[in-house]
């Protein structure tokens, strides 16, 4: 059976306008700037504001502002970066934009935006009735499905069939979606639930790749939202200061007495071991329990399964992605840790797998992936003898998929949503625990919450009946619906009726295998597995808003155009990629350039400075021999001095020579002869 989805409301490009005048963006008396700055942050005021832009007037062609302020720039900026994207994808996005901002704008806008008759939008070859429910005082066309068999429809007014308060109809083995109100949690996926006196909790979970801390709680009899403000315990003996409520995911959450424990989880800065954090529900307060025994490290997408006064841990993955395989214990009456080392062969590493327990003995692991694989396989854990075994599975054996989520009904396990790197897991399976023998409660189809990874799963009564409800996940659009099946007696009975019963528990655990077809299962599911990847869209599929008398074509149509658009966006996205590679490319080019050419000046000025020292040198030598010519001509200076004066003397002689011939001639001496001369 398919799920039963229907919607009211206006049709684009009708509920474009409706929600762009809601936020502010049409210059209505509802719309100004310090209204739009204060309702939302101011990135998303700005992403608003391009798509807005983009959707009326169409691409960005006036010029970039050189004059105006900051905030005009980074307006004309947003709007810039749409280039040319569709008009249609570009209302599309700003509808979703403001669902994710404000998820009740729709109601609240509604006093003011006339509502057109309500449209259904289903694909299944049955008939439908629409009724009208109060919400809030205000009465809301809403469309619930109700299943026919062989062409005929349903008695309402048959035990299949269950009416309460708001007007929620609720079908046999069929997912609906009940009417909610209040405030809804913000979109996530690998959160943590519990059921405690008809109320759901929500903590934690990943959304856009960070964690969350809040506390939500959903009252299963009124279908109404609400926030708790919780708070640190500062009383608590235990406690030296207040604690923190650090955000995480792939934790799990237990009802133990008046206090919801949250265990182990990913967190921004994992901390060595597993973390017990306890909520208590009549102080509102949280605080960090402290144990005994040797805690196990860290992980998230472990399984938590409470057994008695006990809770049993099994696999995850570590801050370090190491999957793990590991068993241990915590005992919540002295809250002390203990490492079990089972016998037999375990579960291969894994995480985001399932766990139960059955007759308070047999520890059911089934599924779950590793960082290449997914699994189908289902483990049983002996509790009084401390070994596996892996039974042999019957029925409709589901598909390998992780991130699955899990409750038990009495001896029925059932598990929805999960996947693989293909698409999500559609089918809603059911397994008897006492006869392991697997069915198909139901189907969905398309990209659905239900056909999610990390999507959480609790059990509750309504009307006095079980009823399973399901909330959020990941299917490429984080999501946050709430979506409800009541199980019929049936789908108990028809696994029973499937396979001839085996007589009891033990001997469908013990007697189905043996060692060698452990081995021999194992090489198989590793041969059958898928590859696990996490399919990222760059954009979140918005349900399509179908038209009365709207056909096949159309709808295919419109899914065409999306993955168009989508197909857009992912080119987009790859062009950017290659011109930032470009980019580097070119600056690494153009180090490289710089690098040389630094080597060279380096080079230039080590020969400068080997040709300043040779021009010292020189320098040098010829001051030297400066000094030495100047020696020189002191020395010619005074030898020239001393031969005039020689010659001066010589000359003077020779004068007195003469001089004296004549006064001898005088005095009668002869004259001095030739040869004396």
């Amino acid at each position: 059976m398919a799920m039963a989805r229907a919607s009211s409301g206006l049709a684009y490009p009708e509920r474009f306008f409706a929600a762009a005048s809601y936020a502010g963006f049409d210059g209505s008396p509802q719309s100004s700037t310090k209204d739009i700055e204060s309702r939302f942050k101011p990135d998303v005021a700005l992403i608003l504001y391009a798509l807005y832009k983009q959707a009326t007037v169409g691409p960005c062609n006036v010029p970039k502002p050189s004059s105006w302020s900051r905030v005009e720039q980074s307006k004309w900026q947003s709007w810039k970066e749409l280039a040319n994207m569709a008009s249609t994808e570009a209302m599309r996005l700003f509808v979703k934009l403001l669902e994710e901002e404000d998820p009740g704008w729709y109601s609240r806008a509604s006093n003011f935006v006339a509502e057109p008759e309500p449209v259904v939008d289903v694909q299944m070859n049955h008939n439908s009735r629409v009724e009208t429910i109060i919400e809030n005082g205000n009465a809301l066309p809403e469309t619930k499905m109700i299943s026919t068999e062989n062409g005929s429809l349903m008695d309402t007014q048959d035990k299949d069939v269950v009416s309460e308060g708001l007007g929620s109809v609720i079908v046999y083995d069929q997912w609906i979606a009940p009417p909610i109100s209040g405030q809804q949690p913000k979109a996530r996926y690998e959160h943590a639930a519990a059921v405690v006196q008809d109320k759901m909790y929500i903590f934690g979970g990943n959304h856009n790749g960070r964690y969350l801390s809040d506390l939500h709680v959903l009252d299963l009899r009124s279908w109404t939202w609400s926030k708790v403000d919780a708070k640190a315990d500062l009383e608590s003996s235990e406690l030296p200061s207040p604690i923190v409520v650090t955000p995480c995911a792939g934790h799990s959450l237990i009802p133990w007495e008046n206090k919801l424990l949250s265990i182990a989880g990913h967190t921004k800065d994992p901390s060595e071991t597993i973390q017990v954090k306890a909520f208590d529900l009549q102080t509102g307060t949280w605080s960090n329990l402290k144990t005994y025994g040797k805690p196990p490290v860290s992980r998230g997408g472990q399984s938590v399964t409470l057994v008695g006064t006990s809770l049993v841990i099994f696999g995850g993955q570590n801050a370090k992605r190491t999957l793990l395989n590991d068993l241990h214990i915590l005992d919540l009456e002295t809250m002390t840790w203990d490492e079990i080392d089972a016998l037999g062969v375990p579960p291969s590493p894994r995480s985001d797998h399932a766990a139960a327990v059955h007759a308070e003995r047999y520890l059911l692991i089934f599924g779950g992936g590793s960082h290449a694989t997914c699994f189908n396989d289902l483990h049983v854990l002996d509790l009084q003898t401390m070994e596996w075994s892996r039974p042999t599975q019957q029925g409709e054996i589901p598909t390998p998929r992780a991130g699955h989520a899990n409750v038990t009904v009495g001896e029925n396990w059932f598990i929805v949503g999960g996947g693989d790197n293909k698409s999500g897991a559609s089918e809603t399976v059911v397994l008897n625990m006492s006869t392991l023998v697997w069915s198909v409660v139901t189907s969905v189809q398309g990209r659905v919450p239900l056909a999610s990874e990390g999507l959480s799963l609790v059990v509750s009564s309504f009307n006095g009946e079980d009823i399973l409800v399901s909330f959020g996940g990941y299917n490429g659009h984080y999501n946050n619906e709430v979506n409800v099946l009541k199980p019929s007696h049936k789908s108990t009975l028809q696994s029973k009726i499937m396979e001839a019963p085996v007589p009891d528990s033990v001997s469908a655990v013990h007697n189905a295998t043996n060692p060698t077809r452990d081995l021999e299962s194992e090489f198989e599911v590793g041969q059958e597995g898928k590859i696990r990847e996490i399919v990222i869209d760059n954009s979140d599929q918005e349900p399509t808003k179908a038209k009365s008398g709207e056909t096949g074509e159309q709808l295919m149509a419109i899914q065409k155009a999306e993955k168009e658009e989508l197909e857009s966006s992912l080119n987009k996205e790859k062009l950017q990629n290659l011109q930032l590679k470009q980019e580097l490319v070119e600056a690494e080019t153009r180090n490289t350039d710089l690098y040389k050419e630094l080597q060279s000046v380096r080079g230039q000025l080590a020969a400068e400075q080997s040709r300043c020292f040779k021009l010292e040198v020189d320098v040098a030598e010829l001051r030297q021999k400066l000094q030495t010519m100047e020696t020189l001509k002191k020395e010619l200076e005074l030898l020239q001095r001393q031969k005039a004066a020689s010659e001066q003397a010589a000359l003077n002689a020779k004068q007195r020579q003469n001089s004296g011939g004549v006064w001898g001639w005088l005095a009668g001496s002869p004259p001095p002869r030739e040869d004396d001369a």
